[in-house]
């Protein structure tokens, strides 16, 4: 078993312990995963009005949602190839020079997005952000993991994943920011603001070094035979770490189609929600439009906050009680949260709701980020995070595309239920019904994390695994 080095046996506050150049990887590699979530959450804010510009104004409100449900398809499966090719770069070449790629990858095509003139290019465009997007927290993870104090590693692991947040939160203020624009012209200044992070990629790759550990790795996959580096061959056909691959695999597909196959179209449902609380108001038009922006930017706030201390609670939990039980309280807590949300969200007043699912949800993100790099050597620790986290994304790619045939299906219902007499407003709330019901169907993919946890290992206060140790 591998044992810890002696300056990994400090005691104190976690942030003490780091050095100068620990808190510049720390800072790196968190801005890269924060600026990944910004990037993100600007798509999922400026999608509908992106699609309705470039699809024209009169285009029907519900096939927009749909074109919305195949652009997030088309970027989650992006990501899912991203993940899986700059996971195993990262292993190979190093992680800092690849994430520099990344960062830079996932910023120029956010920017190119603002430039599409019809829905091909930015389709297009989501594949490219997805491709730079995916690569990001395998890389970020494995650099904390190896690059900085084995006794701090938890800690600051649930700290990057807490900060995404930020990225999601500003987000939110951008998006406040430009509510009083035509919401024609909004969703381009989101997207070019989202190429900003390109500058990043600067001080990654000039000032940040390869840990030590992936560089005394790489040395002894050149000298040992069959030790090779970023290796799918050696990740998924040695048993040893072949079963965490595939089972970590599956406990991430329930966070990730929970949180891109549900938890992210609930604007989707805000929007309408708040549209309806809003006319009621005596708003319309312009006014209309203005407020509407600027209370689905609230809510996006509001539920990122929630995340952000639902991540901090989740990575204590865990280092607290394991892993594998906080695990256990999240996907119970984050089905719950989910299917109460998208049940009861009906106006203003509910937007409290979005924190309570932003905690559930998102909280088991930061377990994720202190787990998968617990799971693999150095040699496969990018790839093998990668490969868990964003195999899932093949998965979830399917998510709103089943999202949204599940609402069709159901709303196509429910509107031949109605009487002849019935008038657009009930068919608009007929529609919003059935993606309530669709939503809360969805919401049984977080039992599959449940179903799963029993077969994996428990990690906690076990140094990181490594191939001539003999932790498994």
């Amino acid at each position: 078993m591998s044992s810890a080095a002696p300056s990994e046996l400090a005691t104190g506050p976690w942030w003490r312990q780091l050095t100068g150049y620990h808190w510049f990887v720390f800072a790196m590699a968190s801005m890269a995963w924060m600026f990944d979530c910004l990037d993100q959450q600007l798509f999922i804010l400026a999608r509908e009005n992106a699609l309705t510009s470039l699809m024209g104004p009169d285009v029907d409100p519900s096939k927009v949602k749909t074109y919305g449900g195949f652009a997030t398809s088309i970027f989650v499966a992006g990501w899912a190839v991203g993940g899986l090719i700059f996971g195993s770069v990262g292993d190979r070449i190093g992680r800092a020079k690849t994430l520099a790629l990344t960062v830079l990858i996932y910023s120029l095509s956010t920017g190119l997005s603002a430039m599409s003139r019809n829905v091909t290019d930015f389709f297009f465009f989501r594949a490219l952000t997805g491709l730079g997007v995916g690569g990001v927290f395998g890389l970020a993870v494995a650099l904390i993991a190896d690059g900085l104090p084995g006794n701090v590693r938890a800690k600051a692991l649930g700290w990057l994943q807490s900060l995404s947040a930020i990225g999601n939160v500003t987000a939110g203020l951008i998006k406040l920011s430009l509510s009083g624009l035509p919401p024609e012209v909004s969703w381009k200044y989101m997207f070019w603001i989202g190429a900003a992070p390109a500058f990043l990629c600067i001080f990654i790759m000039f000032k940040l070094k390869e840990p030590e550990k992936w560089i005394q790795a790489k040395k002894k996959s050149q000298e040992v035979g069959g030790l090779k580096m970023g290796s799918y061959s050696s990740l998924l056909g040695e048993p040893r770490w072949r079963k965490p691959a595939l089972l970590g695999m599956l406990l991430c597909v329930s966070g990730v189609v929970g949180l891109w196959g549900i938890g992210f179209f609930s604007p989707e449902l805000v929007g309408s929600a708040l549209e309806a609380s809003l006319r009621e108001e005596g708003l319309d038009g312009a006014e209309l439009s203005a407020a509407k922006g600027r209370w689905t930017a609230y809510n996006l706030i509001i539920q990122n906050i929630g995340a952000f201390l639902g991540m901090l609670s989740f990575a204590r939990l865990s280092q607290s009680i394991g892993r594998k039980p906080a695990f256990a309280i999240g996907f119970v807590m984050a089905f719950a949260a989910t299917l109460f949300f998208f049940r009861f969200f009906d106006s203003k007043a509910d937007i409290w709701m979005s924190a309570v699912m932003g905690f559930s949800q998102l909280g088991l993100f930061a377990i994720f980020a202190i787990y998968l790099p617990e799971l693999f050597p150095t040699r496969l620790r990018s790839t093998g995070t990668s490969f868990c986290y964003n195999v899932g994304r093949f998965v979830a790619a399917s998510g709103p595309f089943t999202l949204g045939i599940l609402q069709q299906s159901l709303a196509t219902s429910a509107i031949a239920a109605l009487p002849e007499s019935a008038d657009a407003a009930m068919q608009t709330a007929a529609k919003l019904d059935a993606f309530r019901t669709a939503a809360c169907w969805m919401t049984s993919i977080f039992v599959l994390g449940l179903l799963v946890l029993p077969f994996l290992p428990e990690t906690k206060d076990r140094p990181l695994p490594e191939d001539d140790d003999g932790l498994h």
